[in-house]
């Protein structure tokens, strides 16, 4: 055969993942963080853990980045074992923790480069990277600024270079954006999907469903320590909502006595503390039922189905706990 031969016969074969999980555990005494959950991570796609506070995603996410053993099941990364395969492993990672760790007396560029030399980076190097990654995160102007003064924005993006500065193959983000305001959340995720044009493949947890919707190729939803919805946020938006959702709001702690007009006027219907939520096909359809019905809300409004109504339906919970 060939070289082209082989190369042709090679095409149509399918990618190993760069992550491989089956039946992984993480359990600490007698509580089960996680629970025997299967996912596969491709190369160059963004992977996203989605689920409340205690779900499990941030014993995953250490477990990925070989800082906390399994306690059971199969896990891979490039196709070597985390338990054995560790040093080798981690050069070819970036992680970006939810916490900034920044050295604080050090200017913007001197972070770069000392975290550069662990990965045994000459000076010369490790400051040529710097410059480069500082001008990808627009930082080029704060290089010799010290980090204590920056803003949160600013802090979040210096700790995205720096992880960087190895050339990971595969970049861990957990919480990237928790905490910053808007402009500096998009201008996060400009740069992490230029990463994911250059062929990084990222994988992340949020609180944010419309990060995730930005963000994600696929995403899994966690709860209580199982995956419990698996997919794009387009499939998940389809599997388990409706194409839209009417929102009501009635005064203050009166929910209770007013769900009843919410009772088959949609599919189903959901009380949140401040709202009541009705998934339909159609929302002012829905919306005229329950005025003919006697309700009468403070305000009403009709929009189409989101990941956040997924989580709410999928882990019964808030947002945020």
């Amino acid at each position: 055969m060939t070289a082209g031969d082989e190369a042709s016969a090679n095409a149509g074969a399918p990618v190993a993942p760069l992550i491989h999980a089956s039946g992984l555990r993480k359990q600490f005494g007698d509580f089960v963080a996680v629970d025997g959950i299967d996912f596969d991570v491709q190369p160059g796609e963004a992977f996203g853990f989605l689920g409340p506070n205690g779900a499990g995603k941030s014993s995953t996410m250490r477990m990925i980045g070989c800082t906390s053993p399994t306690s059971g099941g199969t896990l891979q990364l490039f196709g070597l074992d985390p338990a054995k395969d560790g040093p080798a492993i981690r050069r070819r990672l970036g992680v970006v923790p939810q916490m900034d760790s920044l050295d604080n007396e050090l200017t913007v560029e001197e972070n770069l480069v000392i975290y550069g030399r662990y990965f045994d980076l000459s000076r010369a190097e490790a400051r040529r990277r710097a410059k480069d990654l500082l001008d990808f995160v627009q930082l080029t102007d704060r290089a010799t600024s010290r980090v204590e003064p920056l803003s949160g924005g600013m802090k979040r993006r210096v700790t995205i270079a720096r992880s960087l500065i190895n050339q990971p193959d595969l970049l861990l983000l957990d919480e990237p954006t928790t905490g910053l305001d808007p402009q500096a959340r998009h201008i996060l995720w400009d740069r992490l999907y230029r990463l994911k044009q250059q062929g990084v493949t990222l994988v992340l947890t949020t609180h944010y469903m419309d990060e995730a919707e930005q963000l994600c190729d696929r995403l899994v939803v966690m709860d209580a320590g199982k995956i419990v919805a698996q997919g794009s946020p387009r499939q998940l938006i389809d599997e388990h909502a409706t194409r839209e959702v009417l929102e009501l709001r009635f005064r203050a702690g009166s929910n209770a006595e007013n769900e009843q007009y919410a009772a088959g006027v949609g599919d189903r219907h959901e009380v949140l503390p401040d709202r009541i939520l009705v998934y339909a096909h159609n929302g002012d359809e829905a919306l005229a039922k329950a005025i003919a019905n006697g309700a009468q809300p403070e305000s009403a409004l009709v929009r189409r189905s989101t990941l956040e109504d997924v989580f709410l339906r999928l882990t019964g919970r808030t947002l945020v706990e």
